[in-house]
């Protein structure tokens, strides 16, 4: 995402770059240009607005699908680590079970 972000400035910063440029060399009243560059920035102003609004929606669905997909991968983790619990349980159950068969042998001698 930082290699989108990086080449949307530059295309932002290019074009209002190459505007100011224009609007400055374009043979036109003083009071025209400084009119033209005020409207040309508050063009490009409401232009990054957008951009940046567009970027945080996206970011802000890419959080919220990573955040799912964690929860989803958590939820895997916990239910196999419960698995596995009962599994060593069982087995702990089942030694517990022969050791004290053995000790029933020896109380009897």
């Amino acid at each position: 995402m930082g290699k989108e972000s990086s080449t949307l400035l530059g295309i932002l910063a290019g074009t209002a770059i190459g505007a100011t440029l224009g609007i400055l060399f374009a043979p036109d009243k003083g009071s025209k240009t400084r009119q033209r560059i005020a409207d040309e920035a508050l063009a490009a102003k409401d232009k990054v607005a957008e951009s940046t609004e567009h970027l945080r929606d996206k970011v802000a669905d890419t959080v919220s699908s990573n955040k799912a997909t964690l929860d989803e991968q958590i939820e895997s983790i916990v239910s196999n680590v419960s698995h596995k619990t009962e599994d060593v349980i069982t087995t702990l159950e089942k030694k517990l079970s022969e050791l004290k068969a053995k000790n029933k042998k020896y109380q009897k001698s």
